[in-house]
């Protein structure tokens, strides 16, 4: 039997133990061998039949069966932000630490905009870890998480199963879900902490019913649970905050689930890239994995979007990104390879940039001077992988971020010798 239930958005029912999901019933008197209902809603208990998401849990304990959380001295969050900058920001990638630490440890908030209060924007953060959780788990309270691995692959053990998440692929985990991570040695990746409206796959529109990302390709977890009588650390980011308790056993005691909120893993190699066969290029919106929409129609508190490996045929047409200044701000990251734009270095796998709205970004000069002096022909672009977060509002830097030795202090080098256009006299 396959570990994974394909689709996104799905309504999914999968039990471990025969005879321990109820059948007609949500929560029925006496569930099956003294299991607990329990409903997890990542919506309003009224929100509109299609955008109503919840799952019903049937585990071996109640998962209220716990002790006060108290404050950890140290927060992940991206709260207390250095003064906004307009300048553009290029980070190159984290070192590996030198002493054992798991994916919470190393979550380092890199900036957020909006409000996690209201409901609205995003937290980014960059992650390095060297061991796995241990008797350890996690819950954001504040937003669902986007992990993007780029080094080392993750298994991810969430209350409704498990997940392996290796480089190439992402993880959705829905907000409040605990989960812990597994790494096989040094790891690095990035993580988008969405505020808002759960990420979605985006409508098609003129592209009509095939293309991008299919549901199909997305993967939840089968059921997984484990009986384990032994003290487990919970940690629950919490408006901004980290916080801990404890429990006398482990929390992934699930033993049966339906609904249509789960985590999900989606592989990106499978995404239908979609391009002009004739000139100039669409927008990178024609990129875009998932979205989180906005009450703005067309105007995303979030958009996932990613440059994978594709066949460049436009004619009389520049072919890198062209330079521009956009409403949105993006946040980039680079999982292997070269990106098209900047292939005059410096964006290096596991690094990340920011260019904040209405600033102006583009090709490098290196990259520009060589697409304008190409030889035009059917390209592929191979062997890379970068991906934006793109959001609405500005991303203010976190002090951390700005102070970080790994933030380069000449990216704005990159853009220095072009040559002045030559106009008639």
């Amino acid at each position: 039997m396959s570990d994974y239930q394909t689709g996104f958005g799905n309504h999914f029912a999968t039990e471990a133990v025969p005879g321990s999901l109820p059948v007609g019933r949500n929560s029925p008197q006496r569930p099956a061998y003294g299991l607990y209902a329990e409903q997890f809603s990542t919506s309003a208990f009224t929100a509109p039949r299609d955008e109503n998401r919840r799952s019903w849990f049937y585990r071996m304990r109640p998962m209220t069966a716990h002790g006060p959380f108290e404050p950890l001295s140290r927060t992940s969050s991206p709260t207390g932000n250095a003064p906004v900058t307009p300048n553009r920001l290029r980070w190159d990638p984290m070192a590996f630490p030198s002493e054992p630490t798991d994916f919470i440890d190393g979550l380092i908030a890199y900036g957020e905009n909006g409000d996690i209060g209201t409901g609205a924007g995003i937290g980014v953060y960059l992650y390095v870890a060297n061991i796995s959780m241990e008797h350890r788990a996690f819950q954001d309270s504040d937003g669902e998480l986007l992990i993007v691995p780029q080094q080392g692959a993750l298994r991810i053990d969430t209350e409704m199963g498990r997940m392996d998440v290796p480089p190439g692929h992402i993880a959705l985990i829905p907000r409040g879900l605990r989960f812990r991570v597994a790494v096989d040695g040094p790891s690095r990746g990035y993580v988008c902490e969405n505020y808002g409206s759960p990420f979605r796959l985006p409508d098609l529109g003129p592209i009509g019913a095939n293309g991008l990302a299919n549901p199909r390709d997305f993967e939840t977890p089968v059921v997984w649970f484990e009986d384990v009588e032994e003290s487990h650390e919970i940690v629950q980011k919490f408006q901004g905050n980290l916080w801990r308790t404890t429990l006398d056993h482990s929390p992934f005691d699930v033993v049966a689930w339906h609904g249509n909120t789960a985590p999900c893993r989606y592989d990106l190699a499978r995404f239908n890239t979609i391009n002009t066969v004739s000139f100039d290029h669409p927008d990178p919106s024609i990129f875009t994995v998932l979205t989180s929409p906005s009450e703005i129609p067309g105007t995303a508190n979030c958009d996932f979007v990613i440059f994978p490996p594709r066949w460049m045929v436009a004619e009389d047409t520049f072919r890198p990104p062209w330079f521009h200044r956009n409403v949105m701000s993006e946040f980039m990251g680079l999982v292997h390879g070269a990106y098209d734009a900047k292939e005059g270095g410096g964006f290096l796998p596991g690094g990340a940039s920011l260019h904040n709205q209405m600033n102006g970004h583009g090709p490098d000069a290196a990259t520009t001077r060589r697409a304008m002096e190409a030889t035009l022909a059917p390209h592929k672009i191979e062997d890379t992988l970068a991906f934006m977060f793109e959001s609405r509002w500005v991303i203010r830097p976190t002090q951390a971020a700005l102070s970080a030795p790994t933030l380069q202090d000449d990216y704005d080098e990159c853009w220095r010798d072009f040559p002045k256009a030559r106009l008639p006299q």
